[in-house]
């Protein structure tokens, strides 16, 4: 997705109840709350997350206009956070996502291992979802977890000290 014509200016015009629900305004309500007034920026990750959340899990472009409209602050501030963290995804994605890390505690303690053998077994390369839709696998940097590595974060739940067999039972488990 490019950015590259994206305003630089604060969207004001953008009706901010269109595109989230109440739920998700009160979520992202609870989270600016935690903040001062004038740093309500602040929020902006928690405020991706639930959006994303949300929507099934991935961003739309109108979707970050409109969390830089809820938050009062410039789009390509929106995009930059988007673009630059990993657990942002700019396209749909699987029901489930295998993310394997790639930081150096993990590939010395077996990552690449693991992330060799889901290309193979499954058929997918990092950035790819299974054919069945099942799944999307992406390789990511650092899930700080460092001691008992290699780390592999499955939807929103955390796997240390993984092997590849194991890898595949959490795998076997996703509905």
């Amino acid at each position: 997705m490019s950015f590259r014509n994206a305003p630089l200016a604060v969207i004001h015009d953008c009706d901010k109840s269109t595109l989230f629900d109440p739920e998700t305004r009160a979520a992202i309500d609870a989270e600016v709350a935690k903040y001062p007034p004038e740093w309500k920026q602040s929020a902006v990750m928690p405020a991706l997350t639930l959006v994303q959340d949300a929507n099934g899990g991935w961003l739309t472009r109108d979707l970050m206009d409109a969390v830089a409209a809820y938050l009062d602050m410039p789009v390509v501030s929106v995009y930059e956070v988007a673009t630059f963290y990993g657990m942002y995804d700019l396209e749909p994605q699987g029901r489930h996502k295998v993310c394997v890390c790639n930081s150096v505690s993990c590939l010395l303690l077996g990552s690449e291992e693991l992330i060799e053998h889901v290309e193979s077994k499954y058929g997918v390369r990092p950035g790819e979802t299974t054919p069945d839709g099942r799944f999307t696998f992406k390789e990511v940097e650092c899930l700080g977890a460092c001691r008992h590595a290699p780390a592999v974060l499955l939807d929103k739940t955390y796997h240390e000290d993984l092997s590849p067999e194991a890898l595949d039972e959490l795998i076997d488990g996703l509905e």
